[in-house]
């Protein structure tokens, strides 16, 4: 899961560069095709496939949908809204995947978590606002932050369906059986705007950051995230996301952008603890 934050706060990083000129569905759509070929290679090479890993296909279809609602909401909403924004929201993800938890699993939490989520989620707030209070009393929901707000709930509900859809499939399986899905459902949505669009606009800066998404950012966390899932509670497993907004710094720090003030690593201190808090009782589901 630390692995997870470090590629999520890439895509952070990275989605927002991408050209305003190509739509956040066809950059998913493309993401997806990449993904499914890489792993389609990698299960050809390393699997033996069998009938039984694609019984109640349903189940790879909602888990798709929940994938593709979270990817496009995040793309249009970086649009209108800045990556700290959506990064200040994405603190709420471990409370609502805590809260689909309980519903779909019973998985309760304990007041050590209780009281991690909450430092954990003050170490990441510093980090994003640097310590200012100001800044964080002017921080506004305009319409980017509601629709991410949206996908990320679904993002948030992936992680316990994971857990109760599995049937004991290999995490690499699953992992293609989800993003096949999620291509053939963000295709469908997008095919109006596949035949219009222009590809030529995708620049080679475009194209490197979507292989970056559709590699790191999409197969390579699915499958850490669908192993972290089957051995910890859903609210562990988001509450490593509080680690997103120290990433997003050593991002910008090896793209060349100012690094972190003194300020930040209060709150990185912070994101540390709670994160020592939720690892304490990791044997406990």
């Amino acid at each position: 899961m630390l692995c997870f934050s470090a590629f999520i706060a890439g895509s952070f990083a990275l989605g927002s560069m991408i050209s305003n000129n190509l739509s956040p569905l066809i950059v998913t759509v493309i993401r997806f095709a990449i993904t499914t070929l890489f792993l389609g290679i990698l299960i050809y090479f390393t699997q033996n496939l069998k009938r039984i890993y694609f019984i109640s296909s349903w189940r790879y279809l909602l888990l798709g949908l929940c994938v593709t609602l979270y990817f496009v909401m995040m793309f249009e909403a970086l649009k209108t809204s800045s990556a700290i924004s959506l990064s200040v929201e994405f603190t709420m993800a471990p409370f609502i995947s805590g809260l689909f938890g309980y519903l779909l699993l019973g998985q309760r939490l304990n007041l050590r978590i209780f009281i991690a989520l909450i430092i954990g989620a003050i170490g990441a707030i510093w980090v994003i606002f640097s310590g200012d209070l100001n800044r964080f009393l002017e921080f506004r929901i305009g319409r980017g932050e509601l629709l991410f707000f949206i996908g990320m709930s679904f993002y948030a509900l992936h992680v316990p369906l994971v857990r109760k859809l599995n049937y004991n499939e290999p995490p690499i399986i699953f992992t293609f059986g989800i993003i096949v899905a999620a291509l053939l459902i963000s295709f469908i949505f997008s095919i109006g705007e596949i035949l219009d669009a222009n590809f030529t606009l995708i620049t080679t800066y475009d194209f490197f950051i979507i292989v970056y998404l559709a590699i790191f950012a999409s197969a390579a966390t699915f499958l850490l995230i669908q192993y972290a899932a089957l051995k910890l509670p859903s609210v562990k497993v988001m509450a490593h996301t509080y680690l997103t907004p120290s990433w997003v710094i050593v991002w910008y720090i090896l793209m060349g952008k100012e690094g972190p003030s003194a300020s930040d690593y209060i709150g990185i201190f912070f994101t540390i603890i709670a994160l020592f808090l939720l690892l304490k009782e990791q044997t406990k589901i």
